[in-house]
């Protein structure tokens, strides 16, 4: 292979020198110079190493290539052939899933008999092929095909190999659905990069294969495993593990086999438990965060939690309930005295929220469901400011949101908007969010390449983003990664991720935290310099989660409960992209489809007839009556503009705002929603005689039984910030405030023992119907009085 022929075309369009393989930037105008390695399906008749194709693609090897003209779009067919969208529908899987990047028409060839046929080449990006800059020890691997799992099964540990099959158990429904599920039973197509399985390409099922099928693959690799020899006059714990995975492998496989195990989900749960009891580590957690308005705008409508300047480390514990590390990055929606009034809100909702998976060790299904429910209570908190200060249309404030919780074992992604995360180990950088723009959603549809889907109008333009109407028509994403190895998820804005600028930087700036070379803080503020000088076109925010993982075994493992009832089986409509349900549906409603329950009463399918003629009457009549229709349809999803974080256009305000959880109420009175500022009053407004020294912040909401669920004593004057509101089972209403600057002490002050004075940046609990006769009806903020409160 020669690497000094020029052949790689700079993709600057002023420029289009020539330049070797080798080089990272062109010779001529130092712009750099990407290096895409792509996989060929289709026939590739003899030994045709280091030809063009195409007039572009060069062979590399066998069927890898590299795409020597990276700034010119690569030609497409016409019309995607149907087989091929299963590609574009598993579009949000592309961290394991790749991708059609385009097609070479090839000339016809000559066959036996004097015949011909044309033989077109599909090409996938993101296979398992080595990325540039991907090392390992001394070796580049760059254009190297990545290991199959299986040569790398006996030499994993059994926390890799039980990542490994989960990841593939939660691929086997999507797959069924779109027919490909033979893919993950054939061992040549199952590549791994570290901890993450790549697929190759995609195999179309002949006939649909169930879990027995996976099964009997499985066991194959169990089969293969050898513990440790024993140096030892007991047995080792690394030679006890590995019999005991062993064991709990071979007694899943027999019931997948034997067909006890059914279902993805009742596969999972049981992995699940696998994982849990025999991958027990120590993990610490490293975060810097860094936030900046940037060299072109006027003010920083991105917030993040833990504020910009941050730089911290936990370790965890399986067993600890304590806080786990949380890193938010929000960029808001609306402009000045809204983006960054909507990208506060949804951090102090998301903090107090969060709070509440700390105190308990949450099983994967409860935590998914609790951090969808707070992205909830989140939207909600910013809708309900826009509706109190009647905000429309364009008016109204919103913002994206990603968010990293790491919890146990797993760290856990939420996602909303255009904020990215991506995941960076030695060998490789992923984006593991989806951007919600018009451009995904295409792909998503099927109805184009992403690339393709790039170029059109408005592609960047957003579908959804938080506060922009009800939590309805909000479809938060939690994605969930089992910590089996150092890596580094980076999760940031796109003042940072516009121009594939990570993809370009990853190796150079980010994967020397891994090898101990570089610092988190100092490289979350190279980062922010590398966005301000190559974009500087927005705002940027960074947070960057190290996750470092020390396996430790232990000789007591746990036992698996073969009983436990699976979740409930999901419907087709629930593993799918909501949005891609119905092509015509840009903004479906959450909907759950219950399966038919066969029934022994004899007058049931008469009822179920009447039914149905009711139903198609009522639709007959909605249809016919526009009044009717206006009534119940007050607004046309169709009609749903897309929104953009330079020019929004929010669901209107028609839309009505619905809590998704009981435990979060709106409040009556606009001057305590959520993210509002008060100021304690001295005086009832109401009696004119109740003299108020200060008040007692709580812990907990509920009464003050203890004397350490005092948090602090809050003077009169003081400026609070409402940050969250809890409504207990007794129907009282709790408000969380966070303390932004505390007042002189008051003028009288009880002779009895007081509790301290908080301090600014505190936070704690009173409940609303007692502290509401004392807040400032009318006063005028200053920013000097914000303190702790202010914008990052």
């Amino acid at each position: 292979m020669d690497n000094d022929r020029p052949i790689l075309q700079c993709p600057n369009y002023f420029c289009q020198a020539l330049n070797p393989e080798s080089h990272r930037f062109c010779h001529k105008c130092r712009t750099l110079l990407p290096k895409r390695y792509l996989w060929a399906v289709g026939s590739l008749d003899g030994d045709r190493s280091e030809e063009l194709l195409g007039d572009r693609f060069l062979l590399k090897s066998d069927q890898i290539l590299l795409d020597t003209k990276p700034g010119t779009p690569p030609e497409t067919p016409p019309e995607m052939p149907p087989r091929w969208e299963s590609y574009l529908r598993l579009f949000p899987y592309r961290l394991h899933v790749p991708q059609v990047y385009g097609w070479i028409r090839e000339e016809e060839r000559p066959l036996a008999g004097n015949s011909k046929r044309s033989t077109p080449i599909f090409l996938l990006e993101t296979a398992p092929i080595y990325p540039a800059g991907a090392t390992f020890e001394t070796s580049d691997l760059a254009g190297q095909l990545m290991p199959q799992l299986e040569s790398l099964w006996q030499q994993s540990t059994p926390l890799r190999q039980l990542d490994w099959l989960w990841q593939i158990a939660s691929l086997w429904q999507p797959f069924s659905l779109e027919k490909v599920a033979s893919t993950l039973l054939d061992p040549t197509l199952l590549r791994v990069d570290g901890a993450c399985l790549k697929l190759l390409e995609l195999r179309f099922d002949t006939q649909p294969p169930d879990l027995s099928a996976l099964g009997q693959l499985w066991s194959t690799w169990i089969q293969q495993i050898e513990p440790p020899p024993i140096q030892y006059s007991t047995p080792h714990s690394d030679h006890i593990i590995q019999t005991q995975v062993a064991q709990f492998l071979t007694s899943l496989c027999d019931q997948m086999i034997q067909g006890q195990i059914n279902n993805a989900d009742q596969l999972m749960d049981l992995l699940d438990q696998g994982i849990t009891n025999y991958g027990q580590a120590q993990r610490q957690i490293q975060i810097a965060t860094a936030t900046d308005q940037g060299p072109s705008r006027q003010s920083n409508e991105d917030a993040c939690y833990p504020p910009g300047g941050t730089s911290l480390t936990v370790n965890l514990s399986e067993n600890e309930n304590q806080a786990k590390p949380l890193v938010i990055v929000c960029d808001g929606i609306g402009g000045h005295e809204g983006g960054e009034v909507a990208s506060g809100i949804a951090i102090a909702t998301l903090q107090t929220q969060a709070e509440s998976f700390f105190a308990s060790n949450l099983d994967a299904a409860t935590l998914v469901d609790g951090l969808e429910r707070a992205t909830f209570a989140a939207n909600d908190a910013i809708s309900e400011r826009n509706d109190t200060e009647q905000r429309h249309e364009r008016q109204r404030m919103g913002t994206t949101l990603v968010m990293a919780l790491a919890h146990g074992h797993e760290l856990y992604i939420t996602h909303v908007g255009d904020s990215r995360a991506y995941r960076i180990t030695r060998t490789g950088c992923y984006q593991v969010t989806l951007d919600d723009d018009v451009a995904s959603r295409e792909v998503r549809l099927g109805y184009a390449l992403y690339r393709d889907a790039l170029q059109q109008p408005a592609s960047g333009s957003l579908v959804q983003a938080l506060g922009m109407g009800s939590s309805n028509f909000l479809h938060p994403t939690v994605q969930r990664f089992i910590l089996d190895e150092d890596c580094v998820f980076l999760l940031c804005s796109d003042g940072l991720s516009d121009h594939d600028r990570i993809d370009e930087i990853w190796d150079t700036e980010i994967a020397p935290i891994l090898d101990g070379n570089s610092d988190l803080a100092a490289v979350s503020h190279r980062l922010v310099e590398v966005a301000n000088t190559r974009n500087g076109h927005d705002n940027v925010t960074i947070g960057l989660v190290y996750c470092q993982v020390t396996e430790t075994q232990s000789t007591l493992a746990r036992s698996i409960d073969w009983q436990q009832s699976p979740r409930e089986v999901r419907s087709e409509a629930t593993l799918l992209p909501r949005d891609s349900l119905d092509p015509t549906d840009e903004d479906p409603v959450k909907t759950q489809i219950i399966p038919p329950r066969r029934s022994p009463f004899h007058w049931l399918p008469p009822l179920l007839t009447l039914t149905a003629l009711l139903g198609v009457g009522g639709l007959l009549l909605y249809l016919l009556v526009p009044e009717l229709r206006a009534r119940f349809n007050p607004i046309a999803v169709e009609s749903t503009p897309p929104l953009s974080t330079s020019s929004p256009l929010p669901i209107p305000s028609a839309v009505p705002t619905v809590s998704p959880s009981p435990t979060v109420s709106a409040s009556v009175n606009p001057l305590l929603a959520v993210g509002s500022f008060v100021k304690l009053d001295q005086k009832d407004p109401d009696t004119k005689s109740v003299d108020l020294a200060s008040v007692n912040l709580l812990n907990l909401p509920g009464p003050a039984d203890t004397a350490d669920s005092t948090v602090g004593r809050v003077p009169v004057g003081s400026i609070l910030q409402i940050v969250g509101k809890q409504t207990m089972t007794d129907q009282r209403s709790w408000l969380r405030f966070k303390v932004c600057s505390v007042a002189g002490e008051a003028a009288k002050t009880p002779s009895s023992p007081l509790p301290r004075l908080v301090k600014p940046g505190e936070a704690g609990w009173l409940e609303e119907t007692t502290i509401a006769p004392h807040i400032a009806q009318n006063f005028s903020i200053k920013p000097d009085q914000l303190g702790q409160c202010a914008s990052p």
